[in-house]
């Protein structure tokens, strides 16, 4: 099997924004700001916007801190 590259979207799991915010437990709001802000990247359908998977595991990854 070819190992995924980061560009293929072929197994991509896409999660729409109230999904993300239910992940993370924060507002649609929120979510909306990490991607119009370019935090958080996402895929215009139509007049909505979907999220894959890995980058949201990766924002949370990347925002883990050492509190103490």
């Amino acid at each position: 099997m070819a190992e995924n590259t980061p560009g293929d979207m072929s197994e991509a799991q896409f999660l729409t924004i109230a999904e993300v915010a239910a992940r993370m437990r924060v507002s649609k709001m929120t979510v909306y700001r990490l991607v119009h802000g370019g935090d958080l990247p996402a895929v215009r359908v139509g007049r909505s916007f979907r999220v894959r998977e890995d980058d949201v595991n990766e924002y949370l990854r990347k925002s883990f801190y050492n509190a103490g």
